[in-house]
């Protein structure tokens, strides 16, 4: 029965009831979003790179070495040479090998020399592989790939040629433009810094960095292949440059590279194979495994997602505020309705009762209508957040936080409730004794 006639009291006050329902509606669907966005971001930030077991390199700390290979933030301190790589290529516990070269910038983009084994093995998210919206994979030495960013942002497609520069700064004076170029695929968006990356083969950029073919060095080989008895054309056709039919980027081997990231045939053999890394004579290397890494350094930029929290955890009490402040105001209207119910035989604890209930039958709705919207929200956006953020969300949406936050907007509403009903108790007291 009381149940009953708060719902007939709010509709009686319809037009202010749904103006606090929407209000308390919209602070708690923010709360519950970045709540969810919170949980997810973390999520996916450990995620920005899931298809990679290892990554190795140079001793230069585990951030650095993390921020430079997967975020493309600063670069190694020095390379490895290639031996050690070929020695990791060849330890049984390893499936597969990409090598990386940083130190070069396009338009104030990063350079990364690498294999076509990259976009066969590099995963992102749920171990999402890598996809082209238009061309191929490194079809030859001076093939390039890039992002999706780079291709909006500076208008590429498949055919057209760039020049890498020298260095890290946005401003180089030491273009390669005797080198260019050419795209031949251009990726999908990802959300991560690969679509920020411009990736050219190892072959190609050792190339670049070879400098300009100087005249006296094209004199000396007319020179020899005369000499030899051979024809210019023959020589020059001895040294072309392999086609796209039989061009194989594994078959490059520099002298160095900056990073190499490895994949192993079993995962549980990952510790062990970093501390042997670890551990090696040969040349001093550090492996390090990137879920670890990631979680590090979310611990370093976790007090924003905090932050983030408590600005929405203020704006719901706000609207909890509004909502004691709509019973208080309604309070002087609600005399003759409180002296019916006194008539009746109502209590002044039965008032009490009464407009806590009203306030908790609004929260409640309005969690409901919250978590309804939310859910579908969170659906419509989910490729978008993917694409655009990098943000993958994972059922389920709501987990035990979201719970937790719902059963405290209940508690604080409960609290908040009481000044207006105290102040209703108080009424049918006064209400009673004038009765009397």
């Amino acid at each position: 029965m009381l149940s009953t006639i708060a719902i007939e009291s709010l509709k009686r006050r319809k037009t202010t009831a749904l103006l606090t329902l929407l209000s308390i509606t919209i602070s708690i669907s923010l709360l519950l979003c970045v709540d969810i966005v919170r949980s997810q971001v973390k999520t996916s930030f450990t995620r920005t790179v899931s298809g990679v077991d290892l990554i190795v390199g140079a001793p230069s700390g585990q951030l650095n070495l993390l921020l430079s290979s997967v975020f493309n933030i600063g670069t190694p301190t020095k390379g490895i040479n290639y031996k050690s790589v070929a020695s990791l290529k060849s330890n049984k516990q390893v499936s597969w090998v990409i090598p990386l070269s940083l130190g070069d910038t396009h338009q104030g983009f990063r350079v990364i020399g690498t294999t076509n084994r990259f976009f066969e093995h590099f995963k992102y998210g749920d171990k999402q592989a890598l996809a082209l919206t238009e061309g191929r994979v490194f079809e030859q030495p001076l093939s390039t790939v890039v992002g999706a960013d780079i291709a909006d942002s500076l208008g590429y497609t498949v055919g057209d040629k760039i020049v890498v520069s020298h260095g890290l700064g946005s401003v180089s004076f030491n273009n390669h433009d005797d080198h260019p170029f050419i795209i031949s695929g251009i990726l999908e968006k990802t959300g991560t810094p690969v679509d920020k990356a411009v990736y050219v083969t190892l072959q190609g950029l050792e190339k670049a960095h070879s400098g300009p073919k100087s005249a006296h060095t094209s004199l000396l080989r007319k020179k020899t292949a005369f000499l030899s008895g051979h024809s210019t054309n023959e020589h020059e056709h001895e040294h072309e440059e392999p086609t796209q039919d039989n061009y194989d980027s594994e078959a490059f081997t520099p002298e160095s590279v900056s990073v190499v990231m490895l994949g192993l045939k079993n995962r549980v053999t990952a510790l062990q194979l970093q501390y042997q890394i670890n551990q090696s004579k040969k040349e001093p290397l550090m492996a390090i495994l990137p879920g670890m890494a990631l979680a590090e350094l979310w611990q370093i930029m976790g007090n924003v997602e905090a932050l983030l929290l408590g600005l929405s955890g203020l704006i719901v009490i706000c609207a909890l505020i509004g909502l004691a402040t709509m019973l208080l105001a309604t309070m002087r209207e609600r005399y003759q309705e409180i002296a019916v119910l006194r008539t009746i035989g109502a209590g002044p604890f039965t008032l009490l009762l009464l407009i806590q209930l009203e306030a908790m039958l609004l929260t409640i709705v309005s969690a409901a209508l919250s978590i309804g919207l939310v859910a579908v929200l969170m659906s419509m956006f989910k490729p978008w957040l993917s694409s655009t953020y990098g943000l993958f969300l994972s059922s389920p949406l709501f987990s035990q936080s979201s719970a937790i936050i719902v059963l405290l907007i209940l508690g604080c509403t409960y609290l908040v409730s009481l000044f207006p009903a105290i102040a209703a108790y108080r009424r049918g007291l006064h209400a009673g004794l004038n009765s009397n």
